[in-house]
């Protein structure tokens, strides 16, 4: 562009343009950042290393956001963005777990808000309410206010986007067909957990190992119908033009109950119940019960009965859901496999079950075809060098990447080391995979598996206990130049793995407290520890 030329204060590509939400992000923050005045631009989701020029320019950055920590508070978060410009603390108020769920980095998603190129503040699934209301807050200040949540496409209605992008994106998934399940639980286990296999092969989507794969599920019949009956509605009642019992269970969430449902029943109800109504919808507790309260929780506390549209209009639109893969091509031509555990618990005497959980470990038959999308990994996945040893941390359902990077490194026969450190209840009934992992020690692939069960003795013992048992081997491969993959719960098991981690430096590299910090975020920045958290 000539230097001369200045682009407008306001650009904004046409609808009909050929792009993806990725590719219209980058090229709306690109414009925007060009537009404003004394800044250089940087792409949305800006390579490492480019943390000066995102400061520069007022975008977010990974590389300059310390409050990048999914088990960090977000008021703690927000505290740290707080004298920063809009898009960093946007980017705060995401849930910091770049999984990738909404389309983008945590970085790109705020950044795509900050300048315009996404409208919808609701995409980060892992923040829920939390996350949406900070974000609400903050958009004044760009000038947005907070859209009502439009309701996503139906099953079989995926978005028309360019041939080369389609099963790449959650608005352009394509058909797989589900092939079917087992459950990797043995007789015993308080867990219900299931191998999932789905056919790729009429797709001509392709995939790595590392990466994702997003699924459209349904809400569970039973609870369709309960909502209705609570609403007295007719199932085929016309909503939006399609029938109420279809915009239910494929196009609106029916889990926590958001903040727009409270607010209209505080405009059908009165007295203490619209009080109560107004309080919830403004995030607070009055009854102590805004933490379990989903749709239909709501709908039966407070026995109001409103038009279906504008109940539908008050609810969220239903997320597709991520799963590790859990497969390599390499060893699975046209198969894409994931490891999910179904979601069951009980509030208040009434069950509750995980939509894309339940839905892919009883609700769909075999030879269902199934919404799908892969989600490209963001710098994570095996060591571009074959001889680089690999340490991999992935107790429960974490073992799902791992499993996938274990066939990778066989396929491609990689001469460097692997060590899988997995976890979880009893060994006897929650050992997933055991066969094929020590099918791989015999052959040599995995060089070592360290095992820790919670369960099993008078003491609870985890995957972090066990590295440190081992922390002088586990220093030494780092020593080495291994690289270490974390997969697993953000909030509670990454975290202590990572203290686990700097306790080991610590004691068996013989360095001080703060270097021994340092050293770890070396790791980090050098892409040699990886995680892949939820």
């Amino acid at each position: 562009m000539n230097a001369s030329v200045q682009p407008p204060s306001c650009f904004v590509l046409p609808e009909t343009a050929p792009f993806s939400p990725e590719q219209r992000a980058w090229l709306g923050s690109f414009f925007a950042a060009l537009a404003a005045p004394g800044t250089a631009p940087v792409p949305v989701d800006a390579p490492a290393g480019a943390s000066g020029a995102a400061s520069e320019s007022g975008l977010a950055d990974n590389d300059d956001a310390p409050w990048h920590d999914p088990a960090m508070p977000l008021a703690e978060r927000q505290a740290l963005a707080a004298e920063r410009p809009i898009a960093p603390r946007l980017m705060a108020a995401m849930a910091q777990q770049d999984c990738g769920q909404c389309g983008y980095t945590c970085a790109a998603y705020a950044n795509a808000l900050a300048t315009g190129a996404e409208a919808r503040l609701n995409l980060c699934a892992p923040g829920g309410k939390e996350t949406f209301r900070a974000v609400k807050a903050l958009a004044g200040e760009i000038g947005a206010d907070a859209p009502a949540p439009s309701i996503a496409p139906a099953l079989g209605e995926a978005s028309p986007a360019p041939a080369a992008e389609r099963g790449y994106s959650r608005e352009a998934p394509v058909e797989a067909v589900f092939v079917g399940r087992r459950r990797l639980n043995g007789a015993g286990s308080e867990k219900e957990t299931f191998h999932i296999e789905l056919d790729l092969s009429d797709t001509g989507v392709t995939y790595t190992v590392g990466d994702s794969l997003g699924v459209f599920a349904t809400n569970a019949p039973g609870l369709v119908d309960a909502v209705i009956a609570q609403l007295g509605a007719r199932p085929e009642g016309l909503v939006g033009g399609k029938p109420l019992h279809q915009v239910l269970s494929r196009e609106v969430s029916l889990g926590a109950a958001p903040d727009a449902l409270f607010q209209l029943f505080s405009y059908v109800t009165g007295g203490a119940l619209r009080q109560k109504a107004r309080a919830l919808a403004a995030g607070e507790d009055p009854d102590g019960d805004a933490a379990h309260l989903d749709v239909l929780g709501a709908l039966i506390k407070f026995g109001v009965r409103p038009s279906a549209e504008a109940f539908v209009e008050a609810l969220d639109p239903l997320q597709p859901r991520l799963y590790s893969i859990s497969s390599s091509p390499k060893a699975n031509p046209g198969r894409v496999s994931l490891t999910v555990d179904a979601v069951r618990y009980t509030i208040n005497r009434r069950g509750r079950f995980g939509v894309a959980s339940t839905y892919l470990g009883e609700r769909v038959p075999a030879g269902t075809r199934v919404l799908v999308y892969v989600q490209r990994a963001h710098g994570f996945g095996v060591p571009e060098n074959p001889e680089t040893p690999l340490i991999m941390v992935g107790p429960g359902t974490g073992i799902a990447p791992f499993r996938a990077f274990l066939q990778e490194r066989a396929a491609t026969q990689a001469p460097g080391k692997n060590w899988l450190f997995f976890g979880h209840q009893r060994r006897d009934c929650d050992f997933f995979y055991e066969s094929e992992l020590n099918a791989l020690k015999s052959a040599g692939v995995l060089t070592r598996l360290s095992l820790a069960w919670s369960r099993d003795g008078t003491e609870k013992f985890y995957v972090q206990d066990r590295m440190r048992e081992l922390g002088a081997e586990l220093f030494a491969w780092l020593e080495q130049g291994a690289h270490l993959a974390v997969c697993g719960d953000a909030k509670r098991m990454a975290k202590d793995v990572e203290r686990a981690l700097v306790d080991i430096v610590e004691q068996h590299g013989g360095r001080s407290a703060d270097a021994a910090v340092a050293y770890v975020a070396a790791l980090k920045k050098a892409g040699r520890y990886q995680a892949d958290v939820y």
